[in-house]
């Protein structure tokens, strides 16, 4: 248990986050901006908050349409503040992304991408580096077998580390950090997956929940119980206690509660969908965070007829209200300042409630 000294500490910080949060509603500034250059993946993951595989049909927005609306973002803000978050599906499999991204950089941005890692080879990594990629995240969800089982694809475990390997090496590649969901099927080996990315060499990783979403929906017996999330976030911080790696942290997907915050995550809860992070969808649309449901009512506009610069400033409303993640329950609640309702992500927008309330599980709630 914490100290009511460092519990009031937590709750001034807190506090100065909630005031912090306020002012991003009404000056909002784009930090993080997402393009999810197509929805086909090589994978079939049993999370998977879009859906995606390779079979996926989806239009993909043309090269000239996203460089058209790159350009006009770098001419309206500072693009060396803003990063690019490459994503999809899976980037890699579409052809032309090395052109865009190359086009991207000469404007001044800096880039990072998502993958399962399954394409980056040492050919692959080259290009990557031709491109000035700064960082990436890889997915790993568990040992050979858990990992390959859960994302639908044989033999790719040890391709996948090789280019965790070779991107670890690389002069130009500042951050290659390693992202596991964790799930009922790999909770039991985070302690094997651990000394397993230490043998690698691997400096940064990302542990999160698996978020009832998309297709994982679809397989609600690998979410996690109480106990497992227990576990999970003693398991976080007695790592981060052994220092052998720079850094090891809960993801950004809930509010944790007092004895959570800034230390299972390294920060402090704040959802910034639409706040600090917009997103251009394959097909074109304005969007915030990809994990967000792709709602008719939350699309804000499309690239191919409307300025994203236009629509980030004078749209987006409805994500920036302090009661945009609220019911009477929440409102009620102690920890309303620092949670304002949760993450954007897993709001039920139908029965007006948070799907996911992680705060539950502290014992000084």
């Amino acid at each position: 248990m914490i100290s009511d000294l460092e519990k009031r500490k937590k709750e001034y910080e807190m506090e100065l986050l909630h005031e912090e949060r306020k002012r991003l509603y009404e000056h909002p500034q784009l930090r993080h901006l997402f393009l999810e250059v197509t929805s086909r993946c090589n994978a079939r993951c049993e999370h998977c908050g879009s859906r995606c595989d390779e079979n996926e049909q989806g239009e993909e927005i043309s090269a000239e349409a996203l460089k058209k609306t790159l350009k006009e973002v770098a001419e309206c803000y500072n693009p060396r503040k803003i990063l690019l978050n490459v994503t999809g599906g899976e980037p890699l499999v579409r052809k032309d992304l090395f052109d865009i991204l190359e086009y991207a950089v000469s404007l001044g941005f800096p880039w990072g991408m998502t993958s399962n890692g399954i394409l980056i080879s040492d050919e692959m990594v080259k290009k990557l580096e031709k491109a000035k990629m700064s960082t990436v995240s890889i997915s790993i969800d568990g040992l050979r077998e858990t990992h390959e089982s859960f994302r639908k694809v044989k033999n790719c475990y040890d391709r996948i580390l090789h280019g965790i390997d070779k991107m670890i090496e690389s002069p130009v590649i500042k951050i290659v950090q390693v992202t596991t969901v964790a799930n009922k099927k790999n909770i039991h080996e985070l302690e094997a997956i651990y000394q397993m990315l230490l043998e690698h060499k691997v400096q940064y990783w990302r542990v999160v929940n698996c978020d009832p979403i998309g297709r994982a929906n679809d397989n609600k017996e690998i979410f996690l119980d109480m106990e497992d999330y227990k576990y999970l976030f003693k398991f976080i911080t007695e790592k981060q206690k052994e220092g052998k790696m720079k850094e090891i942290s809960y993801g950004c997907s809930h509010y944790l509660g007092l004895n959570a915050e800034k230390t299972v995550r390294n920060n402090y809860f704040i959802c910034m969908t639409g706040l600090y992070v917009g997103s251009i969808l394959s097909n074109g649309d304005i969007f915030v965070c990809p994990n967000v449901p792709r709602r008719k009512e939350l699309i804000q506009g499309n690239i191919k007829t409307d300025s994203f610069v236009d629509v980030w400033e004078n749209k987006f409303k409805c994500y920036r209200t302090e009661n945009r993640t609220s019911n009477a329950k929440c409102k009620r609640c102690k920890h309303w300042n620092y949670c304002g309702g949760d993450s954007f992500h897993t709001w039920n927008f139908d029965e007006k409630k948070p799907n996911i309330c992680l705060k539950e599980i502290f014992e000084d709630l």
